[in-house]
């Protein structure tokens, strides 16, 4: 349990460092409306039966956003490139689906599949060797059994993560009334990540609403379900 506790903690805390996200002013600064976006968290969290989280902002260098933390200590952080390349109503559902990653606990479930990950891997790797013969050949066969179980327990949770992605998609469709902005919006932050690298651990993309994959092996441990299929999913609503 502290395990599990000590990563939430250290992850929150390690995604807003590291694309240095700062609190979003609540009025107008330069041309850039905030006190909108403001009311928009409030107006969906009324109708989403949640508290309104921490709104902050960032230069992540592409447009997208992410929410950490659980439901009465969330944060909602996005990117100022995507406050500039969205409309109102595209921006909207894409606050609605980083509030529905935090009602529905996402954050949460997540982080305790990596750490039943991680110790499954532990446990297999030090179950080996401690039953073996004390020799480097037992050292170096247990750190890799330990590896694949965590690589295998590791799908399963990436699995959950694609499939929570739907969910949320099809949460803030719902709440929005709106599934074709939403559906925009993916097309136009999918269209403007192109070429461009995000600011930030690697980490911190498995949260974000919009995710990258390329190989067969980066789709099998992608976080996010691949964009044109959410468009499709969105657009049958």
């Amino acid at each position: 349990v502290a395990f599990v506790g000590f990563q939430y903690k250290f992850g929150k805390w390690m995604a807003l460092r590291s694309v240095d996200a700062k609190d979003m002013p609540e009025g107008r600064e330069g041309r850039y409306n905030y006190g909108e976006i403001h009311r928009s968290v409030e107006q969906l969290c009324r109708e989403m039966g949640v508290e309104k989280p921490r709104l902050m902002v960032a230069d992540m260098g592409v447009p997208n956003a992410f929410a950490v933390g659980r439901k009465g200590a969330g944060v909602v952080v996005v990117s100022q490139e995507i406050i500039d390349l969205l409309e109102h109503d595209e921006l909207k559902g894409v606050l609605a689906h980083e509030l529905a990653h935090i009602k529905n606990r996402d954050v949460v479930i997540m982080v305790l599949g990596q750490s039943i990950a991680s110790m499954v891997g532990i446990i297999v790797q030090w179950g080996y060797i401690l039953g073996g013969d004390r020799n480097i050949g037992t050292y170096l066969v247990g750190m890799l059994l330990g590896t694949v179980a965590q690589m295998i327990v590791m799908i399963f949770v990436m699995a959950i993560s694609r499939y929570r992605e739907y969910v949320a998609d099809e949460d803030a469709a719902t709440y929005t009334r709106n599934p074709d902005a939403m559906a925009r919006a993916l097309e136009k932050i999918s269209a403007g990540a192109q070429g461009k690298e995000m600011k930030g651990e690697e980490t911190v993309n498995a949260l974000c609403i919009f995710g990258t994959e390329r190989g067969i092996l980066q789709k099998i441990f992608s976080t996010h379900p691949p964009t044109e299929k959410r468009i499709s999913r969105l657009r049958s609503m």
